[in-house]
């Protein structure tokens, strides 16, 4: 923000906007009257500017036009006077002397909630590298957000505003990070909400600042292509209304063209090198008034034009888990005597096509008293709920909102026809444990489209899943490695808890007995008494059946509990002060104890059955990894040799309890990128795959190049993760590394 004007700033463009604004809610708000919405709206818009006197933005225009602006944009998703109010005043608080109580007072509850939210989520500044800040900035948004969802609707507007006039920020650097911010966390949460539009302009103004020569040439074609796209929408809309039946109704036949960052996207992922090369350039909307008409429309356009195979997705019949509905089909039409086109089509009813563009905005019920709002309707943003209540550690929070929120979903069925949702990349597994955690715990086979199929193998759009159980087959510790959902995860770990408990109690009583007779020459005596007390703690029986468990799933070693029994401790201790050498200092048999020693934590869990493995003999205290095989999960000294020959998929986080991990900086790398194709989206995939961290990324042309610099770390501490990604960028054509710094 500038300084305080002393000149008397133009308000005429602010209150032109805020009239269209007041005079398109009268069009859709009906439960006030049009004189009450005008009062409601103007005099907080009054209100606003007055708060606003004199301040001005980067673009030397009135401050008050940014708050405004953005409630332009929010008015998109038809929301309640509430929501707009907060909008005009969400920098009220923060930039000007108005305190958010005095909101409060004047505009209620409701209103001064929303702002003071907005005015949360002002700081600190999200950055893309996932520090342990900026996952309790992303963690403090989303526990807004499910307060009440209108916050994060406000922050969306307010976000996409600010990207439209990102140009007269004097940083290149930050226009750069503010860009990368709104392209990873802004535009994923908008199409989780549904707000496709939002979405797309959000991605096409990062677009623009990450990519411009790309973004140039890309608006450049679909200009050139917009003439001739608009004759032929006029050709196909006159083809359509002869082909439909005169009884039908058609409200209206419209078309939309990808984003330019979808284009460029698919560009890069085809290796195309035009726009106008596209055959999927556009989409063809139909829009009735009734379920039977949309399925009469299909039938008589397929009878004309030949459907593509596998393109036809009934939606309707069987919706999507956000309620989506509609026909969609591609046809191929004769555009000449020489050539056709692919085009999808389309076909829904009005109240469809609305619930499709503003799906979550229809699932409140906004509160008469002044409380909270949540969309509890909406699927995702109760997971989002779960993740928050279950997770309080931010490292663990943000590996689940890596899943639900910032990676792709796809779309599966089962057998009867129900659509499942999961996120990108999940597996039989994640499917078998989102019908019910017993088709899980016992899941045996899967069959994928009708065929037999590993389980462990990656789910696509449209799969349909078939799974068959076996009462005697069992859940396996290296399915951890392999689940994406939390669900699974969770169902998966409270079975390996409970599985066998009788056998391991006896197995680790068993084990603990022969430990202390070979030790100690003591027998464990019938009642367990010699547990009685351990570190400090009286031991109920059930505590000790505990320990018992842990020790027979090998999670716990019979050394570990010795050491909490202090009379056996201190014999220990005195038995290798006499075998130590005079002259050795006494800390040195210390040393036998150290409080890793206990246990292993195992992806961020204890109590996971392991074993050493017999090529690395890895000891207490020293730097391991883990790898999850088909026999459970391998325990390694992190510079092993064998770990090199494994896939980096199956690596597992392992420490010694007390030990901790540690982020380990790595690296950094310099990539030369050649144009048009570059694409920093497909790098960034290989990173994280590589359980990767991202400190920072600079991308700057040269010439005729753009080179990007990385700055990498990891909490898998292995050597050889830098020969990794290098081999794997360099398998890229378009990729050329010039450095790597250790």
């Amino acid at each position: 923000m500038n300084p305080i004007s002393t000149e008397k700033l133009d308000y005429s463009h602010a209150d032109a906007v805020m009239l269209e604004i007041i005079d398109f809610v009268k069009s859709y708000n009906h439960s006030q009257t049009k004189e009450e919405i005008h009062d409601t709206l103007w005099g907080t818009y009054i209100f606003a500017r007055d708060a606003h006197e004199g301040q001005m933005r980067k673009s030397w225009e009135p401050y008050i036009n940014h708050p405004v602006e953005a409630a332009k944009i929010l008015t998109s998703i038809k929301p309640d006077l509430v929501t707009i109010q907060a909008c005009l005043l969400h920098d009220v608080p923060e930039d000007t002397a108005v305190t958010a109580e005095m909101i409060r007072e004047v505009y209620g509850n409701e209103v001064a909630n929303i702002t003071a939210g907005m005015e949360k989520l002002a700081n600190p500044k999200l950055r893309y590298q996932w520090e342990e800040r900026t996952i309790g900035s992303l963690r403090k948004m989303f526990f807004c957000m499910v307060d009440d969802i209108r916050i994060i609707f406000v922050k969306l507007a307010d976000r996409l505003h600010n990207m439209r006039t990102l140009s007269h920020h004097p940083d290149p650097k930050k226009r750069e990070k503010i860009a990368l911010e709104t392209l990873n966390i802004y535009a994923p949460i908008a199409d989780r909400l549904g707000l496709f539009d939002l979405k797309s302009e959000l991605e096409t103004e990062c677009f623009k600042t990450l990519h411009p020569v790309e973004a140039h040439q890309i608006i450049e074609e679909l200009d050139e292509l917009k003439e001739s796209q608009d004759i032929f929408i006029a050709q196909v809309e006159s083809m359509i209304r002869e082909i439909i039946w005169a009884h039908i109704p058609i409200y209206s036949i419209s078309y939309r063209v990808k984003s330019p960052y979808s284009i460029f996207k698919k560009l890069d992922r085809k290796d195309i090198g035009h726009v106008r090369d596209l055959y999927d350039l556009f989409a063809v909307r139909i829009i009735t008034d009734n379920v039977r008409h949309c399925y009469e429309i299909l039938g008589d356009l397929h009878s004309k034009w030949k459907p593509l195979p596998k393109r036809f997705k009934d939606y309707i019949a069987l919706p999507k888990e956000n309620g989506y509905q509609s026909l969609h089909t591609t046809v191929v039409w004769l555009i000449s005597s020489n050539r056709t086109q692919p085009t999808e089509i389309q076909i829904r009813t009005r109240e469809m096509h609305e619930h499709a563009e503003i799906w979550v905005a229809a699932h409140f019920e906004y509160s008469e008293k002044g409380g909270s709002v949540i969309a509890n309707d909406v699927v995702w943003v109760r997971e989002i709920k779960n993740i928050l209540e279950r997770w309080e550690d931010n490292t663990a929070f943000f590996n689940e909102m890596k899943t639900q929120v910032f990676d792709d979903q796809i779309f599966v069925f089962t057998p009867k026809g129900k659509v499942i949702t999961l996120p990108r990349w999940a597996s039989a597994i994640d499917f078998a444990y989102h019908i019910h955690s017993d088709v899980g715990n016992h899941l045996a086979f899967v069959h994928i489209n009708g065929r037999n199929a590993p389980i462990d193998q990656p789910l696509v759009n449209g799969d349909v899943l078939e799974i068959i159980t076996d009462s005697k087959r069992q859940a396996s510790i290296n399915w951890l490695s392999l689940v994406k959902t939390s669900r699974a995860r969770d169902a998966l770990k409270s079975f390996l808890a409970s599985q066998n408990r009788d056998e391991l109690i006896e197995k680790g009583r068993m084990m603990l007995a022969s430990y202390l007779e070979q030790t100690f020459g003591m027998i464990l005596d019938k009642d367990n008494n010699l547990l009685r007390v351990l570190d400090g703690h009286e031991l109920t029986a059930r505590d000790k059946e505990e320990i018992f468990v842990q020790i027979g799933n090998r999670s716990r070693k019979p050394s570990s509990v010795v050491r909490g029994i202090d009379f056996l401790r201190d014999m220990q201790r005195s038995r290798h002060a006499e075998k130590s050498p005079s002259n050795k200092p006494n800390n040195s048999v210390v040393e036998e104890f150290h409080p890793w020693d206990t246990e292993l934590v195992i992806g961020g869990e204890k109590h996971i059955e392991y074993h050493l493995a017999a090529c690395c003999t890895p000891s207490p205290g020293d730097r391991i990894a883990g790898y999850v095989s088909h026999h459970g999960v391998s325990i390694h000294k992190y510079n092993c040799d064998e770990l090199q020959k494994c896939s980096i998929e199956r690596f597992i986080e392992a420490h010694w309890s007390g030990q901790g991990p540690k982020k380990i900086e790595l690296f950094q790398v310099d990539l030369e990128l050649t144009p048009p194709k570059s694409s920093p989206i497909k790098i960034l995939e290989h990173v994280e795959s590589l359980w990767l961290t991202i400190e920072s990324f600079e991308q700057q042309r040269s010439g005729q190049y753009y080179i990007v610099s990385m700055k990498l770390s990891s909490y898998i501490d292995d050597y050889f993760l830098r020969d990794r990604l290098v081999a794997r960028l360099e398998n890229i054509a378009w990729v050329r590394v010039i450095q790597q710094k250790v």
